[in-house]
């Protein structure tokens, strides 16, 4: 990925989203060519030089300093997630090892282990890139009943979230807001590439999306960063009937992602899973399991 490209064009994306009158502008009806703050009244804004400014934007400084990089973010009203964004584009060059391919990524034994513990909850656990590292049974039955349940053991055959989002009929299905699981995705997803800018595997990922899903070329080129660690969605599952569930994500210290998906107690919701959860640890055989045929909703 061309770092120096993704910061331009991340910073225009953001000012192209700021209107005059959000920072009190007076617009004297003027009639403007560009969306959103001109680069000279975002400079001002942030109290840098409106040449520096362009060459941020145009990928010409990479020393810009935190300070320079803060006020910027806060002159665009950055979130914490799209300043976090910000310096690691503006420093993707520096650090980046070009040529380094990144070492497969394993589950340690302990969150294995967690994981199987918590056999009546649906959990799956993300790498970096979204790959399915591991998932309980209740996990791969609500999130993909449809799959192989032994594909995570197979680094080859591992299905990818991100993908079954934009590519699978069946996960699409599965949302009833489909577009707001799909920009929590590509969110997540922005917030990967900026943390590893050398992952050529990551990249192609994006690059492949981006050729065939319309739906993710224009959510992507949106430049939107979603620290989604919390989200809740209604859920069509063809076993059990709709669902509201909230999906929690905790982070390893191998920077991997353990999503737990939980339901309001007492709740109609929280029956259907727990139907889910002994249909499924009940069975001899997942496989006579038949995800394809829908309940009555």
């Amino acid at each position: 990925m061309d770092e120096r490209r993704q910061l331009g064009e991340f910073l225009k994306a953001r000012r192209a989203g700021l209107r005059p009158e959000d920072i009190g502008l007076a617009q004297h009806g003027e009639r403007r060519r560009v969306p959103g703050l001109r680069r000279e009244e975002l400079a001002l804004l942030a109290g840098v030089s409106p040449s520096y400014y362009s060459r941020l934007e145009q990928g010409q400084s990479l020393n810009a300093s935190p300070e320079v990089l803060d006020a910027i973010a806060g002159a665009l009203g950055l979130d914490e997630a799209e300043r976090r964004h910000l310096h690691n584009l503006a420093s993707a060059p520096r650090r980046s090892r070009e040529g380094r391919r990144p070492a497969p990524e394993r589950v340690t034994p302990a969150v294995r282990r967690l994981v199987d513990v918590l056999a009546e909850v649906p959990v799956v656990v993300l790498g970096r890139r979204s790959d399915v590292l591991a998932w309980n049974r209740t996990g791969h039955a609500l999130f993909a009943g449809h799959l192989d349940p032994d594909s995570p053991d197979h680094p080859a055959r591992r299905p990818n979230m991100t993908r079954l989002v934009f590519s699978d009929a069946h996960t699409r299905d599965l949302y009833a807001d489909w577009q707001a699981k799909a920009k929590d995705v590509v969110g997540n997803l922005r917030l990967a590439a900026g943390n590893h800018p050398d992952d050529p595997l990551l990249a192609s990922l994006i690059g492949e999306l981006t050729l065939k899903s319309p739906d993710f070329g224009a959510i992507w080129a949106d430049h939107r960063v979603r620290a989604c660690d919390v989200g809740v969605y209604e859920m069509r599952h063809p076993l059990v009937g709709t669902m509201r569930v909230t999906q929690q994500t905790l982070h390893t210290e191998q920077g991997q992602k353990v999503v737990v998906a939980t339901t309001e107690p007492g709740s109609a919701s929280e029956h259907a899973l727990a139907l889910l959860t002994r249909t499924v640890l009940s069975a001899e055989d997942n496989s006579a399991i038949d995800y394809e045929t829908p309940t009555t909703r």
